[in-house]
């Protein structure tokens, strides 16, 4: 299936979002920056093998917070992402994942909520203290985890930050494994029923059916959103993932009813006919269908299973 995943400007990519105050729970420095001359072995779904390194320079961090272009796609597609998480009329605490100078983070200040950031750069981390963002900071890398408290935010948003999970910076990254332990770990911290949307930049068909499959193992609903699909350089794709229940995916800006079919079928491509997971009843178990359902999840997660065949899921009389 072709879901029509053009290529994007690096220019248009923040790798990282807002923050406040500046804490390292892991209690050790930043992870370096990857070796561009490197080869890497591990299962690489993107030709961006490495971080942009000018985003963990200082004086570069500190250019592109300046320049309004990017910050005014950073602000926009930040206020696009809170409308996505469809908030009710209240104060919401709301985790900001891949964080920097804070420029999401003012949007949701703005709106009245209250937030705490999580980046792996210091540098950017050092540009949203100096402007005095509301929002608390946490120095780390999203692939190893988020180090909070169970069900405790309502809310996650990401811009720009969920596609450098895809790569394999160093010989010890596996993006299979580090993106399984960000969705697990960030479906904890959430409260039940939270929305969390991630805009995001994917290299190619692959990467979104490893980002999307990863997180339905964790225990996420969703789908992917796609705003302007007909537009080369205004689409832009998010993923919208709820805890709890069922949810209706919202429909991309600049979108048809064709197109909206098109955004609800990326996240299908597990034998579902909709965009949301679960919305069918489970299967009896011990039945037939349990037994299919039980090998296909089997597959998804490397295990050894036997190839299906007209004697799949049959009840044995074990009698003569």
């Amino acid at each position: 299936m072709d879901f029509g995943i053009g290529k994007v400007e690096l220019e248009e990519v923040n790798p990282h979002l807002p923050g406040g105050r500046v804490e390292n729970h892991l209690g050790k420095t930043t992870p370096s920056s990857p070796d561009r001359d490197s080869n890497l072995d591990l299962p690489v779904l993107s030709s961006r093998t490495q971080h942009d390194k000018r985003f963990y320079n200082e004086s570069e961090a500190r250019k592109y917070s300046e320049n309004s272009r990017m910050v005014d796609i950073q602000l926009q597609m930040s206020e696009r992402a809170l409308e996505l998480l469809a908030l009710p009329d209240s104060i919401c605490y709301i985790l900001d994942l891949g964080c920097g100078s804070g420029l999401s983070g003012h949007i949701l200040e703005t709106n009245g909520h209250v937030w705490v950031g999580i980046d792996i750069s210091v540098a950017m981390l050092g540009i949203a203290g100096e402007r005095e963002v509301e929002g608390d900071l946490i120095l780390g890398d999203l692939g190893q985890g988020i180090p909070l408290r169970a069900g405790v935010f309502d809310a996650a948003v990401s811009v720009s930050a969920l596609q450098w999970l895809c790569n394999a910076d160093k010989k010890s990254h596996n993006p299979v494994k580090r993106l399984y332990k960000f969705f697990s770990s960030l479906y904890a911290s959430l409260s039940r029923t939270a929305r969390a949307v991630f805009q995001f930049y994917p290299e190619n068909n692959e990467q979104v059916e490893l980002i999307t499959s990863q997180a339905m193992k964790a225990g996420f609903y969703g789908g992917v959103v796609i705003d302007f699909p007909n537009s080369t350089k205004a689409k832009k794709f998010f993923l919208v993932l709820i805890t709890g229940e069922n949810m209706v995916l919202p429909q991309g800006l600049g979108t048809k009813e064709a197109s909206h079919q098109q955004n609800e079928a990326i996240f299908s491509r597990k034998g579902k006919q909709d965009s949301l997971r679960g919305t069918r009843r489970k299967p009896l178990k011990k039945s037939k269908a349990w037994v299919l359902e039980k090998k296909q999840r089997w597959k998804r997660q490397g295990k050894e299973t036997r190839a299906d065949s007209k004697y799949s899921g049959r009840h044995r009389s074990g009698r003569f």
